[in-house]
């Protein structure tokens, strides 16, 4: 790095000595940096980095004889600047005051002209200059290198009256030659005073070095799109502008004509890029862009706001900057520090924290050597605050320097080893996604942030907690005072002291992430009193805050890594510029890096997981890297998408807001997208996209089960968005809602019981919930928002469709239109073998109830016919109109605007008819001629809530119910049934007070007589009830009838997952000696289930003829069929729920666990290392007492040859000695699992290989 002042060179050299002491050779100097020898490439690099004043002397040092050190040549050195800035210096700067005075009152005269001239052009927007003096024109480096701008030039040409026409479209040389020849004809013949001052301005303009008279240039700094490291320009300002132009050679996409900027008019491009005056704070803003074009700063960019130029003045266009300008902000409040390394202290006790249960001692491995100075500094700093001291102690973990953004360094600790034997604490840390749900809620117009510095830092631990944090540096041993960073439970103890400090000081409304905290409100100024009381009481608490590190009151802000703006969530113009920056990965890890910068945006992206489905191809650990066309199309695309993400939220509330959850099943996977839509919008807002490939059997499911699965996840998500609430208007591709409240699984379904049960659970309890007389989900049939407006319909559409009113309230009818409102109700039920429907018509103010009965329909045929009575008494008795409460909103939303729609379209739907057409027909017919309206009632009020109009709902449905029912075919009753299912299925099949308590811990609610009926008709329990009953043939001897190998039951465990991927394991079980085998996989399926019973099975102890299993889905499918009835197994099924059924394998699970964490210390850790020895061991309990396979002939054949007459009884499960073929080599130990071909056996050694042995070679032990 090259300096510029003489300390900054000294500085330079000391730390160069720092790393001599540090990595140097011990004896040859002390740990002081000034007694380093300086050495003459120290000397060679100090002299080329630095001024040439300074290089000349530093060359005449010689470090010869070992006596120069970095001292002696520092003092030199500013013995000799002292010298160089003494008299003769005097003499330099007295000139160069002179000049500067001369030059001050050139440029106040330059400057005055300069602004009469800006007033001039533009008067109808001016710039507010807020402080300070005139501002002196800065030189471009584009002058210094002898260029003349194609602006400079054309504005020479025009105050010397040149026709501007003719010059359009002609390139700069001949603009340049004809200011040249104006000049040389001027000087020639002499002018007027103007005319002089006129070309000496120009003059100087075009000069190397000359002053720019009467314009201001600013530094502009543009980040180009598709480029990381930003370019440098002096522009014009110029507020008569109306638009931003860079002369660049750069083409965008979007064709412009500009007239005016160098006369006539020109064809340029408009492109979007990051504008920035300092170089940090950035800014998209379309540019004007061509060879031919100037560089101009115009009022469309200048009116965002006030600016600083080079000397630190503030200038502000537009009146809305300047009353931004009055803006109290946080950072400007007392007691916040300016200190980068400011380090608090929290007034609590110390905090004892858990100790881990073993020691843990690590060895420091290698670090960064540019982290190696910053590192050391920081430890002295901390040492000199009290947050680390010098210690002794057993544990030991690495130093883990970690390298900011910022360019800082964080000291963190390599604590994963330490981690792994701390015992666990509740964590307390929210969820960062569920913040961001909240505070998108709010629709704040202004925000703040404030950080803590160092919060970890600043809570102080107990002594005897502190051992376990010992870390070592150049040979000390130092440990931690205060809660270190790195450690698993240091996020959550912070943020749990933070919430108790601001909880303590009854901090106002805001929103916390560990030591992350915002404040939001309507205007600056409560945003600004929010914040100060916050800061106050965290200062009171004992924390410490930097004052960069607190922002606002703005209106756009980022926090926890998003930009926020009016409660919507955006990506930060520099995340998008560092993507799409980003070069296509040469590596799975470089893909792996790149997936996770993009992978928290996903909400943004409509379709991402299928958008980016070829890249995760490539990282799978199967798969060799291969980037290919694929891969190269999704990459573009995905950086594409990230360009133009759009802005989600905010979520609103209130009944005039439309949720809708549009949701689909693709090909290769589900999406589903939540809108909102209030009135007077053309569009809706999206909050946010969602989507993931299929899982496991999911791609076989048929297409309807794609569907609801699509609205199942959709459903789950846009609850956590808008809680459970709000009604969410559903828009599958396919209807779904219908298929949730029939009475039975179609036949057709590939999905289990189970999960059919899971989505019924969910979806309609959901429909339950909401607002009273609102349906907690609606489902509609409408366009998908891409490339349309979003909305159930045009809003002129809504207006032409007539519907019936809604009728008020009943208890809100005036007293004489109460006798012309009817209740009506129907019910369908089944009476013998057959079913019958019943409807009814109740008058509140005769008290009396009028129905008709009927055979064949639905609940819902006798809804319509309970409509057609009500209208039957209205037109009997010529009634003016007709008050219709109705508790089916199937009825209601028909008569408030479907009836209309379906008489356009001719009473059909998608080319079919209708359903109950004819009785739709008669309806509405009947009420073009009748006033009606009609108003929903809802049926589930409790009696504590109930008024009138409940009472009559009651009334009305009681006269409804038919006396002699079997089954209730209520859609209402069904999806009680379907919930009691689930809840029966889900808890293990157990008794009725035990199925309903388990529905009662999860919030589920049920009746005893719904869990009755499920349980009466379930096939599992009673299938279990069965075989309770019988004995259980193994008592009699059940595997007296099968030789050793012919019969196993097999089974899968679940492990923590390993590096390789492998989580689980089949195991398998030889029915009469309980033999075990076992079989690591990544994921239990059936094709695993098969290449593991080949290999561990099949290959070694023949082709079964009997195999036992559970009802999983990785046994009981079509491949598993084929391939046993291939091979003439009997596959049999156990009784699900019943564990005597499945003992043998469930006992072998049992031992298996117990074995391998015991291995394992305790804990599952490397248990795929492990499994060889534990199922070893797990076959070798009690085999000497064990008796074989029940075989009692004495000869037999294997695979065509003789078996010699030996016992198998007094073989199998012995522990033998296995000779080598090698005299060196010791004989190896093992256990006879099985006979093999001729005179072999089967051995499995202590290391779990198997190997198929002569009995010659075997030795008894």
């Amino acid at each position: 790095m090259r300096w510029k002042t003489l300390e900054e060179g000294i500085q330079q050299l000391r730390e160069v000595a720092v790393l001599e002491v540090l990595f140097g050779r011990g004896g040859q100097h002390d740990n002081d940096p000034d007694k380093v020898r300086c050495t003459g490439q120290m000397l060679w690099n100090l002299a080329t980095l630095g001024p040439s004043q300074y290089a000349t002397y530093i060359a005449t040092i010689h470090p010869d004889n070992n006596r120069e050190t970095v001292g002696s040549v520092t003092n030199k050195l500013r013995n000799y600047e002292s010298i160089i800035s003494g008299p003769v210096q005097a003499q330099v700067s007295a000139v160069a005051k002179e000049l500067r005075e001369e030059i001050r009152e050139k440029m106040e005269e330059v400057t005055e002209k300069m602004e009469e001239m800006m007033r001039r052009n533009t008067s109808h927007v001016a710039p507010v200059r807020v402080t300070g003096p005139r501002v002196r024109a800065q030189q471009p480096p584009a002058r210094e290198r002898g260029y003349t701008p194609r602006a400079d030039l054309w504005y020479f040409l025009r105050d010397h009256g040149e026709d501007m026409g003719r010059w359009d479209g002609k390139p700069t040389s001949a603009l340049a030659a004809r200011v040249r020849e104006l000049k040389e004809r001027n000087t020639n013949r002499g002018g007027s005073t103007k005319m002089k001052v006129a070309l000496t301005s120009h003059d100087q303009a075009a000069s190397q070095g000359g002053a720019r008279e009467n314009r201001v240039y600013w530094t502009v700094w543009i980040r180009w799109p598709g480029t990381s490291e930003p370019q440098k320009y002096e522009a014009l300002v110029d507020t008569g502008s109306q638009c931003t132009l860079i002369s660049l050679e750069y083409v965008g996409t979007e064709p412009i004509s500009i007239a005016g900027a160098t006369g006539g008019s020109q064809e340029l491009t408009l492109l979007e890029a990051e504008v920035s005056l300092t170089g940090k704070e950035w800014q998209k803003h379309p540019i004007v862009t061509g060879s031919g074009a100037p560089c101009i700063l115009g009022i469309d960019f200048l009116r965002n706001g006030y600016y600083k130029d080079s000397k630190g003045l503030r200038w502000a266009f537009g009146i809305a900057a300047v009353e931004a300008e009055g803006i109290k902000k946080l950072n400007g409040l007392p007691g916040l520090s300016e200190n980068p390394s400011a380090v608090g202290l929290l007034k609590v006790e110390e905090q004892r924290v858990p100790v881990a249960t073993s020691t843990v001692h690590r060895r420091q491995y290698q670090t960064n050597r540019d982290a190696v100075i910053p590192i050391h500094k920081m430890i002295r700093e901390l040492e000199s605050q009290g947050v680390v001291s010098k210690t002794h102690s057993p544990f030991n973990s690495p130093i883990w320097p970690v390298h900011k953004s910022d360019g800082e360094w964080r000291l963190t600790v390599d604590y994963r080893a330490l981690n792994e034997v701390t015992p666990p604490l509740s964590a307390a840390v929210p969820d960062m996604l569920e913040l961001q749900y909240e505070l998108e809620s709010k629709a704040a117009k202004w925000y703040a942030t404030i950080d803590i510095a160092n919060a970890f830092f600043s809570i102080p631990l107990a002594a005897e907690c502190r051992p376990q944090f010992a870390f070592t540096w150049r040979g000390v041993q130092y440990t931690w005072n205060r809660l270190p960073q790195g450690w698993k439970h240091s996020p959550t103890i912070c943020h749990g002291l933070i919430q108790a400090a601001l909880e303590k000081g009854e901090a106002p409304e805001h929103l916390q992430y560990i030591d992350d905290i915002i404040v939001w409100g309507n205007t600056a100024m409560e945003v600004f009193e929010k914040g100060e009381k916050i800061i106050h009481i965290l200062l009171k608490a004992g924390f410490a805050i930097k004052q960069s590190k607190v922002k606002g009151p703005a209106q756009e802000i980022q926090f926890l890594g998003v930009k926020w703006q009016d409660g919507r969530r955006q990506i930060p113009a520099e995340v998008i510029n560092k993507i799409t920056a980003m070069s296509p990965p040469t590596s799975k890890k470089e893909t792996q890096a790149f997936l996770g910068a993009i992978g928290f945006w996903r909400m943004h992206i409509p379709e991402y997981s299928q958008i980016v489905s070829p890249l995760y191809l490539v990282t799978r650990k199967k798969n060799d890297f291969h980037w290919g066309p694929e891969q190269q199309q999704a990459f573009a695309q995905i950086k594409q998408e990230i360009a133009h993400a759009v802005a989600l939220g905010p979520v609103r509330t209130g009944p005039d807001v439309k949720n809708v959850l549009y949701s689909a099943a693709g090909n290769n996977g589900l999406s589903w997208s939540l809108w909102q839509k209030v009135p007077g919008e053309t569009r809706g807002r999206p909050l946010g996209f969602w989507s993931r490939s299929y899982r496991g059997s999911e791609a076989n499911y048929t297409p309807t089960e794609k569907e609801i699965l699509a609205a199942y996840e959709g459903v789950q998500a846009a609850s956590e968005v808008i809680g459970t609430e709000a009604q969410l208007l559903l828009a599958p591709r396919l209807p779904v809602l219908g298929w949730m409240f029939k009475g039975k699984v179609p036949s057709t379904h590939h999905a289990t019981d189970a999960t059919w049960s899971k989505w019924i659970a969910l979806i309609t309890q959901r429909a339950r919930i909401g607002n009273p007389n609102r349906p907690g989900i609606l489902e509609i049939i409408t366009n998908w928002p891409e490339g349309e407006n979003f909305g159930l319909m045009d809003e002129e559409e809504q207006e032409q469709v007539t519907r019936a009113e809604e009728a008020p309230p009943y208890n809100q009818l005036p007293a004489e239109e109460t006798r012309y409102a009817l209740f009506t109700d129907g019910s369908c039920r089944i009476v013998g073998m057959n079913r019958k429907w019943k409807a009814a018509v109740w008058s509140p103010t005769r008290q009396v109830a009028q129905a008709t009965e009927g055979e064949g329909g639905s609940s819902q045929l006798a809804e319509l016919k309970a409509v057609q009575l009500a209208l039957d008494i209205a037109e009997r008795e010529k009634w003016p109109k007709l008050y219709l409460y109705t508790d089916s909103w199937m009825v209601a939303n028909a008569l408030w605007g479907w009836l209309d729609r379906w008489k356009k379209a001719n009473w059909q739907r998608r080319g079919k008819p209708i359903w109950a057409a004819d009785e739709w027909k008669d309806i509405a017919t009947r009420v073009e001629k009748l006033p009606v309206k009609v108003r929903h009632v809802d049926a589930h009020v409790p009696k504590s809530r109930a008024n009138e109009e409940h009472q009559n709902n009651e009334q009305v449905d009681q006269a409804a119910k038919i006396e002699v029912s079997k089954i209730d075919l209520d859609w209402q009753h069904k999806g009680e049934l379907f919930l009691a299912r689930w809840a029966h299925d889900a808890s293990g099949h157990q008794g009725r007070d035990a199925t309903y308590k388990w529905a009662q811990d999860r919030g589920v609610d049920l009746t005893m007589d719904s869990i009755s009926q499920v349980i009466h008709d379930c096939e599992t329990c009673a299938a279990i009830k069965q075989a309770k009953r019988v004995k259980p043939l193994w008592y009699g001897g059940r595997w007296s009838k099968y030789k050793y190998g012919e019969a196993w039951q097999i089974d899968y465990i679940t492990l923590p997952q390993t590096r390789q991927g492998k989580r689980y394991v089949l195991t398998m079980v030889e029915a009469t000696t309980g033999w075990l085998e076992t079989y690591p996989v990544p994921h239990a399926t059936a094709r695993n289930t098969i290449l593991g019973l080949e290999k561990q099975i099949l290959w070694r102890h023949g082709t079964p003829e009997r195999i036992e299993s559970d009802n999983g889905t990785h046994f009981k499918n079509s491949l598993i069929n084929t391939w046993a009835r291939e091979h003439g197994i009997e596959w049999v099924y156990h009784i699900p729920y019943h564990a005597p059924a499945a003992g043998k394998v469930e006992r072998c699970n049992g031992l298996l666990k117990t074995t391998l964490k015991a291995l394992g210390a305790g804990t599952f850790k490397n248990w795929e290392n492990n499994l060889a020895k534990a199922t070893w061991l797990v076959n070798t309990r009690g085999s000497t007492n064990r008796a074989g396979p029940a075989q009692s002939e004495p000869l037999g054949t294997r695979d065509g040859d003789k078996v010699p007459v030996v016992h198998m009884r007094g073989m199998l499960g012995k522990t033998v000695w296995i000779n080598s073929a090698s005299s060196k080599d010791n004989p190896a130990p093992g256990v006879v699992f099985a006979q093999g071909p001729g005179c072999t056996w089967w051995v499995m050694q202590r290391d779990g290989e198997t190997r198929c042995i002569p009995q010659g070679d075997l030795v008894f032990r």
